[in-house]
């Protein structure tokens, strides 16, 4: 693993272990199997390592000097194999591979919170120059006085569309919000991670005026209030959103108790006008595995809703035709890159494990059967983080950022921005910037932090950047 800084000669992480190993060896596997991850670190690590990972009598682990490897395999073959030879002992004898996996999980979040305490990441006041590794820019309020915004969408002639979770439709004309939201906004499920999530106009919005939305459409079903993650496109008309048609719309029996967790909600056009939108496995990872079921899914439509022959489940029977990808837990991120047509999701990950994927059509991405995550309360959820037959992502975050709204930058305010991909996230308040270079993630860069949590980025008719915080959109314009 690593040499101790403060040692005069290279140690193996097995030789700093030697001396808890007797304590550590009348623990039973029992107490050891039960509890979180951050009880076991106690029990068996903390005596030497710090109960901060900090370091003591052994090296601390908050660094990235590694002997035996600093690749998440890597360590969890120290942990599982030991080194007997010299002190330590093979740990896979108390631990099950899950829990060494979730002992991996737990090492990477604690030493993220250490670089975190450790870098000053920018938080932008109005109107200061920031200098990022490409551009210099200035971040303004460009709309104020909203709520828990979700999603914006520019139309032509100064306006724009923002949704706000709860529910209200609000229209931008000329940089000014009108005071009245928009009526005629079919009834929203707000409850938990529930309410009004994208806003997308037709490609060819200025001939047909459509305009699509996603939110949880509140049901009943068998005398229970449920919801589930609708479809829909309307026309704006005199304040108003008129000749509403329904674009896809889940069976009944698949819908779940309203409020709750992962709708999903996001909603992307390609090229050739198909429709694309996503739904969260809505808290439970078996749906994302059932392909007769519409929760867990990336999917796939004409704009008018009808189905597509050459969907990849389209001619089989017993499935949800509608379906392009499947093992997703929570996409709530899409976007499509701008050059090569690839499509491109954010998902959430449990705790650790949150996602950017290259969707292909038919595809497994994994849910709950592999995952780079762990459970909430710090248990082991799996040690599998591949398998035959599904798909890795092009990147994952542990600890999780809680990744959502994503779009590839196209304007050209910021030329040596262009075609980089801007995430946004919700926990971790950041906007990132992703360099993505022949299917691969090359550099990230966090533009800023700490203004509040992040629901969408994207660009302006303008080229500047649009960010949507808790309470107002931000512009990120060019620095004078």
């Amino acid at each position: 693993m690593r040499p101790s800084e403060l040692a005069p000669s290279v140690r193996t992480l097995a030789v700093a272990l030697a001396a808890f190993v007797l304590p550590a060896l009348s623990v039973s596997a029992q107490a050891i199997r039960t509890g979180a991850v951050a009880e076991r670190y106690t029990q068996l690590c903390a005596s030497c390592h710090g109960p901060e990972l900090q370091g003591g009598s052994a090296p601390s682990m908050l660094d990235d000097v590694w002997v035996a490897g600093g690749d998440d395999e890597s360590i969890a073959r120290s942990i599982r194999n030991g080194f007997p030879e010299k002190g330590m002992p093979a740990w896979s004898a108390a631990l099950p591979e899950k829990d060494i996996r979730a002992m991996v999980i737990f090492m990477r979040e604690k030493r993220a919170q250490a670089q975190r305490e450790k870098t000053q990441f920018v938080k932008p006041a109005e109107s200061v120059t920031v200098q990022s590794e490409l551009h210099n820019y200035r971040l303004d309020t460009w709309v104020g006085g909203l709520t828990e915004p979700f999603s914006l969408a520019f139309l032509p002639g100064n306006r724009a569309l923002v949704t706000e979770k709860r529910g209200r439709l609000y229209l931008i004309e000329n940089g000014k919000r009108n005071e009245t939201p928009i009526k005629g906004v079919p009834e929203v499920d707000i409850d938990g991670q529930a309410g009004l999530f994208d806003v997308v106009p037709h490609p060819d919005f200025a001939r047909n005026g459509w305009i699509y939305f996603a939110y949880s459409d509140p049901q009943m079903h068998e005398g229970k209030p449920v919801s589930l993650t609708r479809i829909i496109r309307g026309k704006l008309r005199e304040g108003a959103l008129v000749d509403q048609e329904t674009i896809f719309q889940g069976p009944l029996q698949y819908y779940r108790p309203d409020g709750g967790v992962h709708y999903g909600g996001r909603i992307a056009f390609d090229k050739a006008g198909f429709l694309f939108f996503t739904i969260g496995e809505r808290g439970d990872g078996r749906n994302s595995q059932d392909l007769a079921r519409p929760t867990g899914k990336v999917h796939r439509v004409f704009d008018d809703g009808r189905i597509p022959d050459d969907n990849p489940f389209a001619k089989q029977s017993g499935v949800d035709r509608t379906i392009w990808s499947y093992g997703h837990r929570n996409p709530q991120g899409l976007a499509f890159h701008p050059v090569t047509g690839q499509l491109f999701n954010a998902e959430h990950g449990p705790r650790g494990g949150d996602e950017l994927n290259l969707v292909q059509p038919g595809r497994n991405y994994g849910w709950p059967v592999i995952t780079y995550g762990m459970n909430y309360d710090g248990s082991a959820m799996t040690d599998l983080t591949a398998k035959d037959g599904m798909e890795q992502p092009l990147t994952y975050w542990v600890p999780s950022l809680a990744v959502c709204g994503i779009n590839f930058y196209t304007g050209d305010l910021f030329p040596k921005w262009k075609n980089h991909l801007f995430l946004a996230s919700l926990a971790a308040e950041e906007l990132r910037r992703i360099e993505i270079q022949d299917g691969k993630v090359v550099k990230q860069e966090t533009l800023f932090k700490s203004l509040g949590r992040i629901r969408y980025v994207t660009g302006g008719p303008d080229g500047a950047i649009y960010v949507l915080l808790p309470n107002r959109v931000a512009r990120l314009a060019p620095a004078p």
